[in-house]
């Protein structure tokens, strides 16, 4: 396994519970394939935290890029375009 800092360990930590983001986007980014992933979550988590992240992510489609139902990119409200620089424009 290669040596990681503690910022991308947390990094890649926080990917991995995070649902629309691959495994293939953390091996892309970090080199780091699932089971490694996998490994790396084991190691530096609670026992607890762990099972509940394996419990989570299991059989998730979304964790893998050729399960996903949806298109690539991130949800968007159809009131978004409406919002401009922070601000709510007048209706």
């Amino acid at each position: 396994m290669i040596e990681l800092t503690t910022r991308q360990t947390d990094r890649i930590i926080e990917m991995a519970w995070e649902d629309r983001t691959t495994f293939e986007a953390i091996e892309f980014q970090f080199n780091l394939n699932e089971q490694e992933v996998i490994e790396l979550m084991r190691r530096e988590m609670k026992p607890s935290s762990f099972r509940m992240w394996r419990k989570r992510v299991q059989g998730r489609k979304t964790k893998h890029e050729k399960l996903r139902s949806f298109e690539k990119g991130r949800f968007k409200c159809t009131r978004q375009k409406q919002i401009t620089h922070n601000s709510i424009s007048k209706r």
